[in-house]
């Protein structure tokens, strides 16, 4: 016996260790939770914490409602419903032509005490009359279309009032994943109804004209309910600035809606407000780079004579390029001169030659280079 030295069981020194990892661990945790105290919260404590914290919980949810209200109260009288009428001429098997009447209805948001309207280019596009109703006013005013964009689905409507209140205009390139804003608009005719999501994703491409393949780039995407009536009604932060104009859903989703950055729009309003419709070229393409020559000559079997410019997919009827004979298919080098890479290269040389200016444009159709010129 003398000879032997005691050694515990194995699993009973494990057991040992695992306890006093446990204690330690416990008073450390106690002493993390309660500071100095020796005991444990009592049953009263633990649920006056749980109440404190349901307060905190209940103060930010009415922050955010008393947010939403004072922006609705602030902007609500600046949301118009636009109420049109388009007249079309149809074939009738049995009196022959006869015109039909069709009604459509929208929102927009005044921008300024002049009473010119942002909304929507597929609100008020071939309407022969437009009427804007203020909230809570019976009477219209007639609108009268300053300019349309069809790139960008976006249009100024202008009435003749005064005193009129109007909604400030925000920084959408500061809009952040997971921010709340607030839709007002007019969806299937109940004026000024407010919905309320989030900034769902930004810098969407939504496709406007599947036959040119047009659409509009860097669009948000948000959850606030959009129905047909809100297109052309503002998306709006928290405080009350307008960040988008919303235009459109997409069927058959829930969710899932899209509003025109306020930056674009504020650039496109500006513009048809000074000249009354936007300075563009008139083509629809994109920038040639080596990834598009190769697809290019692969499906076609053609040879491109360049490795860089613009190419040509399809030109406006009606607007400068087809005035100056472009065609689709032709690829553009240069343009007043100077070499020519991208479309942004491109569209900056038309901004600078501006409204009512010329500029020459060097471009290849087949193997065959030519130069043209422009008349903005």
């Amino acid at each position: 016996m003398s000879g032997k030295r005691f050694q515990l069981p194995r699993e009973l020194l494990m057991v040992i260790v695992v306890c006093a990892a446990v204690a330690l661990f416990g008073s450390w945790w106690v002493d993390q939770r309660w500071g100095a105290r020796s005991s444990p919260p009592s049953a009263e404590e633990i649920k006056a914490d749980e109440r404190a914290e349901m307060a905190d919980r209940l103060d930010v949810l009415r922050r955010l409602e008393n947010a939403a209200v004072e922006v609705v109260e602030k902007i609500g009288p600046a949301v118009v419903r636009i109420e049109t009428v388009e007249k079309a001429v149809v074939n009738d098997f049995f009196v022959g032509q006869i015109t039909q009447e069709r009604e459509g209805i929208g929102s927009g948001v005044i921008i300024d005490e002049d009473g010119h309207i942002i909304t929507n280019n597929h609100v008020i596009s071939g309407a022969s009359e437009i009427m804007v109703y203020l909230p809570e006013r019976r009477d219209p005013y007639r609108g009268r279309v300053v300019g349309t964009d069809p790139f960008t689905d976006l249009a100024v409507v202008r009435i003749s009032a005064r005193n009129l209140p109007t909604a400030p205009l925000g920084d959408s390139d500061r809009l952040r994943v997971g921010q709340f804003v607030i839709a007002i608009g007019n969806p299937y005719g109940f004026e000024n109804s407010v919905t309320i999501g989030l900034v769902s994703a930004l810098g969407r491409g939504l496709l406007l004209d599947p036959k040119y393949n047009l659409q509009i780039e860097g669009v948000i995407q948000t959850d606030a309910s959009i129905n047909p009536g809100n297109s052309g009604g503002p998306l709006l932060n928290l405080q009350g600035e307008v960040v988008g104009i919303n235009t459109a859903i997409i069927q058959n989703a829930q969710g899932i809606g899209f509003a025109i950055p306020i930056n674009t729009a504020r650039e496109i309003a500006e513009e048809l407000i000074a000249h009354g419709k936007i300075l563009r070229l008139g083509i629809l393409g994109g920038t040639i780079d080596e990834v598009f020559v190769s697809r290019y000559e692969r499906e076609t079997g053609n040879k491109l004579p360049v490795r860089s410019g613009v190419f040509i997919v399809e030109v406006v009827p009606n607007e400068p390029a087809a005035a100056a004979g472009l065609q689709p298919g032709d690829v553009i080098i240069a343009a007043g001169g100077e070499k020519i890479g991208s479309m942004e290269e491109l569209v900056a040389k038309v901004k600078e030659a501006g409204h009512g200016g010329e500029l020459n444009i060097d471009f290849f159709r087949g193997q065959d280079r030519y130069v043209t010129t422009a008349r903005l």
